[in-house]
């Protein structure tokens, strides 16, 4: 018979619920159950907040390594260590815009990678807007052409989940829905596009928003362009960078009530390899990163990833904007769950895979468990 472990906490918030003075249970990797301590057996007692592991579907990077610059299984290894150590037990691998060549490496490194953590992939460019192109070479973008989209809805079949960001006025409709029929998430962004053409990729098949607000074409009362469509239409779930330099406070408390469902808001660190780091600086397609004040940024000013896992945007959200912590948990597992499909991540009830971590009154991540499995802190 498979062991039970049983894991006592002050409190455990299940994905919806909080369970004060509980016990989570754990056999084969996967969640038993949740009861109360008196009901389990001794197991392994906790001082610190239970919570569902963090899901982040944009992660460039993390503990001084970048996917562009490290395309390979041993990279990915390294970021998704890098974020465990935070709390984050799920992370799509995403490769900025780069050389055909560069996107080749990371796709074979993602069919190799055999991390706990790695979801997938997660393909930001090249198929963007030069007018919105933020911190992608220009020199790398372009139109989706019939060899781009075979290598695409060829290396969809090949991985678990696979994330798509494009500009609606770059990629056809045709093309878009030929991704979803592989199994591609088709995500809108780095785009100028109208609303009109933000709709018409989403009837194509688009499920997804790529960090909301930052690159790309905004709300306005006769134009509601991109922002707008991904608010107001429910098939979009909508990832948002909570760091209080990508978005402001007002808007992102605006995007928060107005979001309409079933697609939700989610968190996304788009975290570059400062995180969890003491380096000044990075490289990326040659251009010089410096990080300062929270801030990533070439030399012009523009904004370069974030420099955040989703524990701190989940720490901003509950002081910044006073948002409960069982809803701010939610917003970076259970949310971004949600939007990739996924029903055995995210929460603590009964069959989940066991991806916790145990939270301090600071919203710092004490300890992590992948698939039930304690991941080595240092």
């Amino acid at each position: 018979m498979t062991e039970i472990i049983a894991y006592h906490a002050p409190q455990i918030f299940d994905g919806t619920h909080w369970h004060a003075a509980a016990a989570l249970l754990v056999t084969g990797g996967r969640v038993a159950g949740i009861v109360p301590q008196a009901a389990a057996p001794a197991g392994v007692h906790l001082d610190h907040t239970l919570v569902p592991g963090f899901i982040d579907l944009q992660v460039n990077g993390g503990g001084g390594v970048l996917f562009n610059n490290d395309p390979s299984a041993a990279g990915i290894d390294a970021i998704c260590h890098a974020h465990a150590r935070l709390g984050t037990t799920a992370v799509m691998a995403t490769l900025i815009t780069d050389t055909l060549q560069v996107t080749q490496r990371a796709i074979a490194a993602g069919q190799a990678a055999r991390h706990p953590g790695f979801l997938g992939l997660h393909l930001e460019g090249p198929h963007l807007a030069l007018s919105h192109k933020g911190t992608h070479d220009p020199a790398l973008i372009r139109p989706m052409d019939k060899a781009d989209l075979a290598v695409l809805t060829q290396t969809s079949a090949t991985l678990d989940h696979m994330i798509c960001t494009v500009a609606p006025e770059v990629v056809t409709p045709a093309q878009i829905a030929a991704l979803v029929q592989a199994g591609v998430v088709v995500s809108l962004g780095h785009s100028n596009c109208d609303a009109a053409a933000a709709r018409t990729a989403t009837d194509a098949g688009a499920t997804m928003v790529t960090h909301l607000f930052n690159a790309m074409s905004q709300l306005q009362h006769r134009a509601p362009n991109l922002v707008g469509v991904a608010l107001d239409d429910g098939r979009l779930s909508a990832g948002v960078i909570a760091d209080g330099h990508h978005v402001d406070l007002v808007a992102l408390r605006i995007a928060l009530r107005a979001k309409a469902g079933p697609g939700g808001m989610f968190l996304v660190s788009d975290a570059m390899s400062t995180v969890g780091t003491d380096a000044t600086e990075l490289f990326l397609n040659g251009q010089r990163i410096q990080r300062a004040k929270g801030r990533l940024t070439r030399a012009d000013g523009t904004l370069a990833g974030a420099d955040i896992a989703l524990v701190d945007a989940v720490r901003y959200l509950h002081r910044a904007l006073d948002i409960p912590l069982g809803q701010a948990v939610a917003l970076a597992s259970a949310a971004p769950a949600a939007a990739l499909g996924l029903t055995d991540r995210g929460h603590l009830r009964g069959g989940a895979r066991a991806d916790f971590t145990c939270l301090t009154p600071d919203i710092t991540a004490a300890a992590t468990w992948i698939a039930g499995v304690p991941v080595d802190m240092t």
